[in-house]
């Protein structure tokens, strides 16, 4: 049996969004799972010393004109609503704690797609706790234990354990899907992964 699709994420990344809004199709079309791994990417940028591309060419205008509009067309070529967001870069560490605790319940998917949907189409202000909980709340997701959760020192130290155990596997940002023991990193790399599931 084919192994899944791993997708490492955190909600701050606007190539996380689109790759996720793809990645389902992927997977269904080559039959295989997809699981998803959140990581708080700061602490992935502070262990490999990187940073994000809007960040590392934030004084070449050319060079984050470029990604804007990349981001733009490949949302409009997929039929993706897509805006960037006004708060951005966004702070997501409480957002990442919930997305720690829906791992593996019935409701993770629908709490990613909340999350995303409010930063990326809603332009959303999701750092802000109440903004969150309001998110969670509007998508019948289960507010009180989430918002135990974000407070949670267990919840908070796996977060932390997930990232650096993301960094050791080879993770230096997101999105970073493996299929098996490859990396793909990045939505432009999107059509590779599909090659090497149709190989494997």
């Amino acid at each position: 049996m084919t192994q899944p699709i791993g997708f490492m994420y955190d909600f701050s990344s606007p190539n996380a969004y689109l790759a996720h809004k793809v990645l389902p199709d992927l997977a269904e079309r080559h039959g295989v799972a997809l699981t998803y791994n959140p990581v708080l990417l700061s602490i992935v940028f502070k262990a490999t010393h990187n940073q994000s591309p809007f960040q590392a060419f934030s004084e070449n205008r050319q060079k984050t004109a470029y990604l804007t509009h990349d981001l733009h067309r490949f949302a409009r070529r997929r039929g993706i609503s897509f805006h960037m967001s006004p708060h951005f870069p966004p702070n997501t560490k409480f957002a990442m704690r919930g997305a720690v605790f829906a791992q593996g319940k019935p409701w993770e998917v629908k709490y990613i797609d909340a999350v995303f949907d409010a930063i990326w189409v809603h332009g959303q202000k999701i750092d802000d706790v109440n903004v969150l909980m309001d998110v969670v709340r509007e998508n019948d997701l289960p507010a009180r234990k989430i918002r135990e959760a974000l407070g949670d020192a267990e919840i908070k130290q796996q977060l932390k354990d997930q990232s650096k155990a993301a960094v050791r596997s080879g993770v230096f940002g997101v999105p970073t899907m493996f299929a098996g023991p490859e990396m793909f990193f990045g939505k432009n790399s999107l059509a590779n992964l599909e090659l090497e599931l149709s190989r494997t």
